[in-house]
């Protein structure tokens, strides 16, 4: 079975929908910062903090390639399907599907979040370029597009009726 990786901006909906549509097939959910902060023992933040950006999206590789062919549901973080090379390694095993949520949605549930360390220290209009910017390679990296404006019901069935168990 191939892993199903989900992608999109920050708070587009990836982690709770994809707990849900492992949950109703039978999956093994994995949110792939969770996934990263398990492996290094420590957090995102920390991480980003004493590493840098640079580090971080290694590992970021390095987590597509071992979740890649495990059949998995797998949220993976804003940034991991902006990297080609995340893409293709994805491919290689599993299916892409981006949720393409709107903007607006997006910064309500992420501003203020001090987990994510991008969106922690970013004002309303750097959030907003780094989305437009990020946008078209979400898209190039999706082998499937979902609207991400629905609830995690609707988002959930959109994705089952693309890819049928």
């Amino acid at each position: 079975m191939k892993t199903l990786f989900l992608c999109g901006f920050m708070g587009c909906g990836k982690t709770t929908v994809g707990m849900l549509l492992a949950r109703k097939n039978g999956r093994i959910f994995a949110d792939m910062d969770d996934y990263i902060e398990d492996y290094e023992h420590r957090t995102i933040a920390e991480i980003f903090a004493s590493d840098g950006e640079a580090h971080f999206r290694a590992l970021e590789r390095e987590a597509v390639v071992r979740l890649s062919g495990t059949g998995y549901v797998v949220a993976t973080g804003g940034g991991a399907m902006v990297d080609p090379v995340n893409a293709e390694a994805a491919w290689q095993g599993g299916t892409v599907v981006f949720l393409d949520t709107p903007f607006e949605l997006c910064y309500e549930r992420i501003k203020g979040d001090k987990r994510r360390p991008l969106a922690a220290s970013a004002s309303r209009e750097e959030l907003l370029a780094r989305y437009e910017a990020r946008r078209s390679a979400y898209v190039a990296a999706a082998d499937h597009i979902v609207d991400g404006s629905g609830s995690p019901i609707e988002i959930c069935g959109l994705i089952r009726e693309l890819i049928p168990e």
